[in-house]
């Protein structure tokens, strides 16, 4: 599979941490960067984009925490793209961001953007469905999204709602969907035309950076003017002082609802049916499904103890490393301990631990994230 000389894959680390409080964001550095196997997954994610594109096209845009360990894990990368964002700022101003340093020295780049915290089982199959999707944002103003096919009502993944073919299996989308309630989880999945937003698109910078301008004008140009010093001794001081100011925005929101709100036919944007065994490790829930279906431990409990007592206990996660941990008559449950904090929830609403990060962020409990 030869290497293309404008595509230049863009990782996104550590960008969904807030799923796995509680722990901090140092111990989620050191301890949830191997999930999945022997290579961290950010390590996993460059290995099976390597025959797509030379390590000099890489990019990553990381948060202060991973960037150490990031280096360290990937030498062949050119240190000075791996970034790592002054404050957390969503998917929307960390892409954009890429888009706006590619278009200055490469402005026929093709950008992959891709989660770091992604298993996939079918490389050879994923790296098809890229080159594919490479092709036709390359073609024009187009936007293309991984779809995934449904296997649940899953509240915690978007949806995309797909219409007319394109070309081949490529589908036109429709329209963009956020995490809904488990009714219209349910009512979309019956429904048979909606895809699980993967995360993963791809356009060219250009693309990109022209949707940021219409859709999110403010930042585009602070977007722009952070890229415009990059390469520079102004770059870290004008990063620090101006991402900050960036609107704090995913993409999908940002981007893809507004511009899926033209028209399946106005909008340019693809949905290319993805079927690689595809699984997000974004949260407790989807480590728990990723792992029992690894290892099927007994009853579906998966229970990180220096010793376990099981009883009349079903699918649940635990983790309390180096401590005895009793599980006696629950089920689906979630519970991880650390040395400040206690999650207790189930495995229905782990996606809503988020709220916990927030609510700490607003009272000023940063010890705590």
């Amino acid at each position: 599979m030869a290497k293309n000389s404008n595509f230049y894959p863009v990782i996104l680390a550590g960008g969904r941490g807030t799923r796995f409080w509680p722990l901090s964001r140092k111990k989620r550095a050191k301890q949830l960067l191997a999930l999945a196997g022997k290579q961290t997954m950010i390590q996993q994610t460059v290995a099976r984009l390597l025959p797509l594109a030379p390590a000099k096209q890489f990019w990553i845009i990381a948060n202060s925490d991973l960037r150490p360990a990031i280096l360290k894990q990937l030498p062949r990368l050119p240190k000075a793209q791996v970034l790592a964002e002054p404050v957390g700022r969503n998917t929307a101003p960390a892409i954009g961001l890429a888009a706006f340093l590619l278009i200055r020295e490469h402005p026929e780049a093709v950008i992959g953007m891709f989660p770091s915290d992604h298993v996939i089982a079918d490389e050879p199959g994923y790296r098809a469905i890229i080159e594919r999707g490479a092709e036709i944002a390359a073609a024009g103003e187009n936007i293309v999204v991984l779809g995934i096919r449904p296997t649940r009502a899953e509240t915690g993944y978007g949806y995309i709602e797909v219409g007319k073919p394109f070309t081949g299996d490529t589908l036109r989308v429709r329209r963009f969907t956020e995490k809904p309630d488990a009714a219209k989880a349910a009512a979309f999945v019956a429904a048979g035309n909606y895809f699980w937003n993967s995360g993963m698109f791809l356009w060219s910078a250009r693309t990109l950076a022209n949707a940021l301008t219409e859709h999110l004008p403010e930042t585009a140009l602070i977007l722009e003017e952070i890229a415009e010093a990059y390469g520079t001794r102004k770059f870290a001081d004008t990063f620090r002082k101006l991402y900050a100011k960036c609107e704090n925005v995913s993409v999908d929101y940002a981007i893809l609802e507004p511009r899926s709100a033209k028209g399946e036919q106005a909008s340019k944007i693809f949905c290319l049916p993805s079927d690689f065994g595809w699984n997000d490790l974004g949260s407790w829930t989807a480590l728990h499904e990723h792992h029992t279906a690894k290892s099927r431990p007994a009853l579906g409990n998966l229970i990180n103890a220096s010793s376990v007592f099981v009883l009349n206990a079903h699918g649940n996660y635990v983790h309390a490393p180096g401590k005895f941990a009793a599980v006696v008559g629950v089920r689906d449950a979630v519970v991880v301990e650390t040395d400040d904090a206690l999650l207790i929830t189930t495995r229905q609403h782990a996606q809503d631990v988020g709220k916990v990060v927030k609510y700490l962020d607003e009272k000023k409990l940063h010890k705590l994230t």
